[in-house]
């Protein structure tokens, strides 16, 4: 039987406001190179804004220092913020368009070095959504299948390098689906439904694992807090893939599987051509 106890962090002091601080200064960012944007005579419309600064907030909610305590103390706080930083936050973010926006307001010539980068290989294996899936999904299994979860417990440093994987992988795997940004060709429209459907099935499996076998295993949280942890995973998980879904469909419907842009494309239309 496991022993009921709580494991918090220390009281917020300021180093516990450094996420929402960068956040903040993150949004702040996007909206100076947003208005230049449109200085310069850019396209961009108020919902792409809007989609952005909703994604921050989310990370702002998840990242706020009394979230933090509570996903240290216990593992449905955890689970909150884990479906916030690695799964909602980063559809609102990629839809917003963030790397657009830097090229668009940034000198030509930094844009075409860019685009150049992009067309590497290794982009080319980074931003495919197998690879993207791998790192989302995998990260996840490693997480709570193995000791690296307690251990996050009693060390911040990778208690925060956590909460940026979830966030980096999270956004990745987000783009390599249906990001509106420029990047290398993705796959079609099927690969991408593959992979979707393969996240829903996976990210399902591993709820019903940490259900079942109590992980993660020596934690500090009683079953019953495991097992709602891992019904939260499990159903507001699926919310968010069918959220990708509706979006995927959408650009099916509208843009026959966009987006597919090639790099030759996106330079004719931001302008970025020698």
């Amino acid at each position: 039987m496991k022993e009921h106890y709580h494991h918090e962090l220390p009281q917020a002091t300021w180093t516990h406001w450094i996420p929402v601080a960068l956040i903040v200064l993150v949004s702040l960012l996007y909206l100076y190179l947003y208005f230049r944007c449109l200085r310069k005579g850019g396209r961009s419309t108020f919902l792409q804004v809007g989609s952005f600064l909703m994604g921050t907030l989310l990370l702002t909610i998840a990242l706020w220092p009394s979230v933090m305590n509570w996903g240290h103390s216990d593992l449905r706080g955890h689970t909150v913020q884990h479906l916030l930083i690695a799964m909602y936050a980063p559809i609102f973010l990629v839809m917003g368009s963030p790397v657009t926006v830097v090229l668009k307001a940034a000198p030509p010539a930094w844009s075409r070095k860019f685009l150049q980068l992009m067309k590497s290989p290794f982009f080319k294996f980074l931003g495919h959504p197998f690879t993207a899936f791998i790192l989302n999904i995998g990260g996840m299994f490693v997480l709570y299948l193995t000791p690296l979860y307690v251990r996050s417990l009693e060390d911040p440093v990778i208690h925060y390098l956590i909460h940026v994987h979830f966030l980096l992988a999270g956004y990745l795997f987000t783009w390599s689906l249906i990001g509106p940004d420029p990047g290398p060709k993705r796959p079609g429209f099927y690969t991408r439904l593959l992979v979707i459907f393969l996240s829903i099935a996976t990210h399902g499996f591993l709820s019903k694992l940490i259900y079942a076998h109590e992980y993660p295993r020596n934690s500090p949280h009683p079953v019953s807090q495991i097992q709602q942890a891992a019904k939260m995973m499990y159903y507001w998980g699926d919310l968010s893939e069918i959220i990708l879904l509706i979006i995927l469909f959408t650009y099916w419907y509208f843009n026959k599987g966009r987006p597919q842009q090639n790099l030759s494309i996106i330079r004719k239309k931001t302008n970025y051509t020698k």
